[in-house]
């Protein structure tokens, strides 16, 4: 089923509207019809399943005949991800609202490459929130994640937020498993974190003086294997772990 977003809250009757570029997108590119089958995500939880009213190339009309209101995932992920060269930044915007994270930070850092300027930054920025759109839209998932303009290292590191889990992944010694962190905090806390921040660096990695400063802060460097990742793989592996450990948690598992 084709599925469209929606700003949040404008589903909520009997019919909804698409938007100018969504309706475009509806009637001349799939030739959706009057009666066809379509689902609509608002990036806040909600899922509304109808059919089309009116077939307007400006402003599609939809019926609504299901409203599904889906509770966002028990663990919100935080990735910071130190900003590549080329494109990358793209495939990983997509990557990491397939796996479900709840918001990424671009980084700056003393290895990133790509220093784009406040225009650039704005453009770049509106290109990943466009990335992740369409991910949502193929993928299904309906949350979208909150994509901020990139910030230097020190700077996100001034604003001393905090987390359940604060985790990096690096090459440099002194790592530890992933697994033995989350079974840590579970024994501590009786509880699987709902809270967790993943960082994720640069080619080249972060500084021994940006992972010094990392782990001053309280956040715990893990290693993803013995492998030399590219950051884009590193993303996706991290994420895909914390994810699994936060779903292991929900039933009492992690660490076995």
């Amino acid at each position: 089923m084709h599925r469209f977003h929606i700003p949040p809250g404008t589903a909520n009757g009997p019919e909804a509207q698409l938007s100018p570029e969504e309706s475009h997108h509806a009637v001349r590119v799939l030739r959706l019809a009057p009666g066809d089958a379509l689902t609509l995500l608002d990036g806040a939880g909600v899922e509304a399943r109808g059919s089309v009213l009116v077939a307007d190339k400006r402003a599609v009309r939809v019926a609504v005949r299901e409203r599904i209101v889906h509770p966002p995932l028990p663990c919100s992920v935080t990735l910071l991800q130190a900003l590549p060269k080329g494109r990358l930044m793209d495939t990983i915007v997509e990557k990491a609202t397939e796996l479900g994270a709840a918001r990424i930070v671009p980084l700056l850092t003393e290895h990133t490459v790509s220093r784009p300027d406040e225009d650039s930054a704005a453009s770049k920025l509106e290109k990943w929130r466009s990335t992740a759109l369409e991910a949502v839209k193929q993928c299904g998932n309906p949350w979208l994640p909150r994509i901020e303009a990139p910030v230097t290292f020190a700077e996100f590191l001034r604003r001393n937020e905090r987390f359940d889990i604060a985790l990096v992944a690096s090459l440099h010694p002194g790592t530890r498993s992933m697994r033995a962190v989350f079974a840590e905090f579970q024994a501590r806390e009786n509880r699987p974190p709902a809270k967790v921040a993943v960082w994720v660096g640069p080619e080249g990695d972060f500084t021994v003086q940006e992972i010094a400063a990392l782990v001053s802060s309280g956040v715990q460097a893990i290693t993803l294997g013995p492998l030399v990742l590219r950051c884009d793989t590193a993303a996706v592996a991290v994420l895909a772990r914390v994810l699994g450990e936060s779903d292991a948690g929900e039933s009492g598992k992690v660490g076995e």
